[in-house]
């Protein structure tokens, strides 16, 4: 990591970054204790300035705390706080709002491309079934898309966006049974341009 030729954002982000994949790679549980200033300093290549403001960022974030004299800890934190950490930084950004939104509905999409190629006879004929039957949520409806996609991290950053819209109080939105039954027939077909196409269409309506 060069901190010389990197804007100071990307030099954040990049410290940010090597720090996750230093927790993931050791193992590290909340609770655990975080190496010191100067051992991640030497670790991520990067200046020990640099590496105080990433940590004190998390910490203002509540993912990690110091406690004097004892040294940096990770802290518990769950999906539904990060819900309260994103409303913190943009419920007064309308822009950030419709970029919020506008990133949930881009993993919809996602998600159903993957589901096409990994969505079982069974399970279509399951969902269609419900779907013709029940009076079915737009957000239940991705729930089992999603699920079927099988990509935990989509799952997560799907389950915190969709908490998050709903915490701005927006309401839950239905689908017609034509639409849903349309994308499934997409699937079916494994016809990717429509399915894009028809979801795009549902989404600007």
């Amino acid at each position: 990591m060069n901190e010389s030729s990197s804007n100071s954002s990307k030099l954040y982000l990049d410290i940010v970054n090597h720090l996750r994949e230093m927790i993931e790679k050791d193992g590290l549980k909340p609770g655990d204790r975080l190496p010191s200033e100067r051992s991640l300093s030497e670790r991520l290549n990067a200046g020990r300035s640099s590496v105080r403001e990433a940590l004190r960022a998390l910490e203002l974030l509540g993912l990690i705390e110091t406690k004097k004299g004892e040294g940096t800890f990770l802290r518990d934190f769950q999906g539904h706080r990060l819900v309260q950490l994103i409303s913190t930084f943009v419920l007064q950004d309308e822009k950030a709002k419709l970029d919020v939104l506008e990133t949930k509905d881009f993993i919809q999409l996602n998600c159903l491309q993957i589901a096409m190629e990994k969505m079982t006879e069974k399970e279509l004929a399951e969902i269609a079934e419900w779907v013709y039957s029940d009076m079915v949520s737009e957000s239940d409806f991705f729930f089992r898309i999603v699920q079927i996609a099988d990509n935990y991290l989509l799952f997560r950053l799907w389950t915190i966006l969709k908490d998050y819209y709903f915490s701005l109080g927006f309401p839950n939105v239905y689908w017609s049974k034509e639409d849903y039954l349309l994308l499934l027939d997409n699937i079916k077909s494994k016809n990717e341009q429509d399915l894009i196409m028809n979801y795009r269409k549902k989404k600007q309506t």
